[in-house]
């Protein structure tokens, strides 16, 4: 029986979520799974370096499972992909012996896409929120984003994934606003790098930050909805279809292949990304 990595792309639209959910409810974990079943012959299970809430995607997912195959990891990864739906691939497959890819990462970064063209653009609306002809202040949107970067407790915008947890602190590496002119409008992209997320925090961010944006809400006023703690002051929910995982980092030098492999996809979607990351870590991790 070998440990096999490997890094995981979908698209989340159909799927109530990457955790297996009770049939019948679609998840990637299942689909993971059941492609797996099919080429050995017995149950397998996996893991992965964080969960997904149903509607968002992953471009840098990574997994990790245990099966005995006799061929290599490019065989491997091409049977995979014969067996899974159309919205769900293996980028890449490793042998990666004593593994982990949620306990051994350092952090976890996502990527927020909003368009704000003149009018829906029905090709792209299930990898963005759009908002139609609305008007954007990126300055002040930075700053706000600022404010979350560091080691604070983010009790504003989530809650712990695990049942009876109470550790709502996060250290957050990465928090800026980008975006590109298009003929018709311009795609705003948030991205967010931190050692773990709350369930719903990247969402719930995007959602307020969205409202300083719109002069609905200032910076200090931000601010001092951040160091509230408050749930109940962040009720703006972001969509999910906007949200992606983007890659997932390992410590250089124990798990290189794994960090070699997600910082492929994390290159693909960030455009030209140079910030280093920390050598914090944390096992908890979800968000939608």
């Amino acid at each position: 029986m070998t440990r096999y990595g490997a890094l995981l792309a979908y698209d989340g639209t159909a799927y109530q979520g990457f955790q297996r959910q009770p049939a019948p409810a679609p998840s990637i974990q299942a689909a993971v799974e059941t492609a797996l079943s099919r080429l050995c012959g017995r149950d397998v299970t996996i893991v992965a370096a964080g969960r997904t809430d149903a509607g968002v995607h992953a471009a840098g997912q990574v997994i990790a499972f245990d099966m005995a195959w006799r061929h290599s990891e490019s065989d491997l990864q091409r049977a995979m992909n014969s067996q899974l739906p159309l919205d769900i691939a293996l980028q890449s497959c490793w042998s990666a012996p004593d593994f982990h890819p949620r306990y051994d990462a350092l952090w976890r970064q996502y990527a927020y896409r909003i368009r704000t063209a003149g009018a829906r653009s029905p090709l792209t609306a299930r990898y963005e929120w759009q908002l139609a002809g609305v008007e954007l202040d990126m300055a002040r949107m930075q700053a706000a984003a600022e404010h979350c970067l560091g080691e604070r407790d983010f009790a504003t915008f989530g809650r712990p994934p695990q049942a009876g947890s109470i550790n709502t602190i996060r250290n957050v590496y990465m928090s800026r606003w980008s975006k590109v002119a298009e003929e018709d409008g311009e795609i705003w992209t948030y991205r967010i790098r931190g050692t773990a997320f709350l369930y719903h925090m990247v969402r719930r961010l995007v959602g307020t930050l969205v409202m300083v944006g719109r002069g609905r809400l200032t910076v200090k006023e931000f601010a001092a909805i951040l160091n509230s703690r408050d749930l109940q002051r962040a009720k703006r929910l972001a969509p999910p279809q906007g949200l992606t995982l983007e890659a997932v980092g390992y410590p250089p030098g124990i798990w290189e292949t794994a960090r070699g492999e997600s910082a492929k996809a994390e290159s693909a979607h960030r455009w030209r990304n140079n910030d280093e990351a920390s050598n914090s870590k944390d096992t908890r991790d979800k968000t939608g």
